[in-house]
């Protein structure tokens, strides 16, 4: 029996928001499921879009669902191993072939990428690589689902098509908002992305976005990401101050990959202006990145010396922590989905300064919750900073505002999922 047409972009559903089947409902079929992403957490990089491995394993719990195998692929190019700490290819060359993370089974099959050609030609070649890997999953499977529009999206497209399984295409931000301003990334996910069986948005920006790539709207569906409530909320400040040995000062927190594009050091600059105003205040950058020697030399210069703490890359468990030492945190970049930073900082009952990317202005949309500033201009972000941080917060009414559970993004994911199956 088909589903009913979800309704078009501009009456669109957000399918985590939808009421379960009723308990009396007949069950329906198990779902075996074959996941595909390079953004996927590793023993090297157990940080790495931890989004993607807490959606899948609220996922993997619920009634009928198996998610059979995850194929987290690690870029490869011949000659990789010279370049260790230059390359991703290098750095994750010691990656076991299979694994175990959080309970799901993980393969590591390694994708061909030639760093001279770029992305003009990285789908065909990804989809290539795991041409002797994906037929083993022939009838043990129900549908495909990618996590990354390009390349990884327009890949599983290809692949599904060879395997005549259905596929959903996950969309984060960047992987639309960034490569798909690039005239060879553009075309092809004009081309491919459409005959996907579903795409799946992190936001309602993001839905048009889609939409404006060819993508019949009433075949996506907006989920929006989950956030871990029993780990994600408001702590004592002092506390976590105490914790962290930070000095009882007003503190900026940013949780982000260390690079150019997540604004991080337009943010160095807006606080060297907010130090004009508040030389008390303190920013704590919670990340790492190929920026990260960049804003180590600019946190040394003589305007900011001695207020920034480069904290580096911490285990997701701690990001809370550091958090709730914040009197704001902040999210500077140029291009985002709906970053879980935003959703997880209001979790933990802080006010956001934010710039107006993607759709976070769906989730900072109150005064209390935060102030949102236009991209890549640090003086208006030194202004928001200095604004919020002159006036006090609630955290619990903040924290009031959060994003639905895991299992709520889960369950509107399963549904996106079946929708494929039955309407392939």
């Amino acid at each position: 029996m088909r589903m009913p047409t979800v309704p078009s972009a501009s009456k669109a559903v957000d399918v985590a928001g939808e009421k379960p089947p009723s308990l009396t409902a007949p069950l329906a079929p198990r779902l075996r499921i074959l996941f595909v992403s390079k953004i996927f957490p590793n023993r090297n990089k157990p940080g790495w879009a931890p989004f993607n491995r807490q959606q899948l394993v609220a996922l993997s719990r619920l009634p009928g669902v198996t998610v059979v195998d995850v194929l987290a692929t690690v870029p490869y190019f011949p000659g990789a191993g010279l370049f260790r700490g230059r390359s991703l290819a290098a750095d994750l060359l010691n990656l076991p072939a299979r694994d175990t993370i959080d309970g799901l089974p993980v393969r590591h099959p390694r994708t061909l990428y030639l760093p001279r050609l770029g992305h003009a030609v990285s789908p065909l070649l990804y989809a290539a690589s795991l041409l002797p890997v994906v037929p083993r999953y022939r009838g043990r499977v129900d549908v495909l689902l990618a996590a990354w529009a390009y390349p990884d999206g327009c890949a599983a497209v290809m692949l599904g098509r060879l395997l005549d399984l259905p596929v959903v295409v996950k969309l984060h931000g960047s992987d639309i908002n960034v490569l798909g301003q690039r005239t060879g990334p553009r075309q092809l996910m004009q081309l491919l992305l459409p005959r996907a069986s579903r795409v799946v948005a992190v936001s309602d920006a993001l839905r048009d976005r889609a939409a404006e790539l060819g993508v019949a709207p009433e075949r996506i569906d907006v989920v929006r990401n989950g956030v871990d409530a029993a780990l994600f909320r408001p702590l004592d400040q002092a506390e976590a101050r105490r914790q962290l040995g930070l000095a009882s000062r007003p503190t900026v927190v940013c949780v982000s990959r260390l690079e150019r594009a997540k604004g991080v050091l337009d943010l160095l600059e807006a606080f060297a202006l907010l130090r004009r105003q508040r030389p008390d205040v303190q920013l704590l950058l919670v990340g790492s990145g190929e920026a990260e020697h960049a804003c180590s030399e600019r946190s040394a210069a003589e305007d900011l010396r001695g207020s920034v703490v480069l904290a580096g890359a911490v285990p997701l468990e701690q990001v809370p922590l550091y958090m709730g030492a914040a009197d704001v945190v902040v999210m500077p970049s140029w291009a985002e989905g709906l970053p879980n930073t935003v959703l997880e900082a209001q979790a933990c009952g802080r006010p956001v300064v934010a710039t107006d990317v993607g759709g976070v202005s769906e989730v900072v949309n109150r005064p209390e919750l935060g102030v949102l500033v236009p991209p890549r201009q640090p003086a208006a972000l030194a202004a928001a900073l200095a604004a919020t941080l002159a006036r006090p917060f609630d955290p619990a009414r903040i924290a009031g505002a959060r994003s639905r559970s895991w299992q709520d993004s889960a369950e509107g994911l399963l549904q996106s999922l079946r929708r494929a199956v039955q309407e392939k």
